[in-house]
């Protein structure tokens, strides 16, 4: 009963949904983002984007870089620049760990979703590994069959 109350709490402002389709996610894992009001302001209007965003450690900090969030439209001369880098809030010790798996080979930090939790701007940012054309086409394959079976049990049970 618990666990669906949390649930509800969470409201998803957007999603990187290329971001499964071009990466292989190994791990997940939630950051809190350093914003400037404006930036608060522009995301509860649902006004960002994930595309082409990644992440990078710098100095035992955690960036997120490219992701866009649009200026406020009742914001005056302190409006915010757009794709400024933000800071991710995490623990050190999972920064380091970060840092240790983004320098083995092929792997990086993608940004997948920015949720609201309680009030607080969240990321989902994942360990990925990047995927080949054979291997996303693989992936289609695989999900077209699997759509493929659920309709024939659908009608099977009609």
């Amino acid at each position: 009963m618990a666990k669906t109350a949390a649930k509800s709490d969470i409201r998803v402002v957007c999603e990187n949904r290329k971001a499964r389709h071009d990466y292989f996610i190994h791990e997940t894992y939630e950051a809190g983002i350093e914003l400037k009001g404006t930036e608060v302001k522009s995301l509860r209007a649902g006004r960002a984007n994930l595309r082409d965003s990644y992440a990078e450690v710098k100095d035992g900090e955690i960036f997120v870089e490219h992701m866009h969030i649009s200026p406020y439209e009742q914001g005056n001369i302190f409006n915010h620049e757009p794709l400024r880098r933000k800071k991710l809030l995490m623990h050190k010790r999972e920064i380091l760990k970060l840092f240790g798996k983004t320098r083995e080979k092929g792997f990086t930090l993608i940004p997948l979703k920015i949720y609201f939790k309680r009030g607080r701007a969240k990321l989902e940012l994942a360990l990925a590994s990047g995927k080949h054309t054979y291997d996303k086409r693989a992936a289609l394959h695989e999900k077209s069959a699997q759509r493929e079976v659920e309709r024939a049990l659908k009608e099977r049970s009609k």
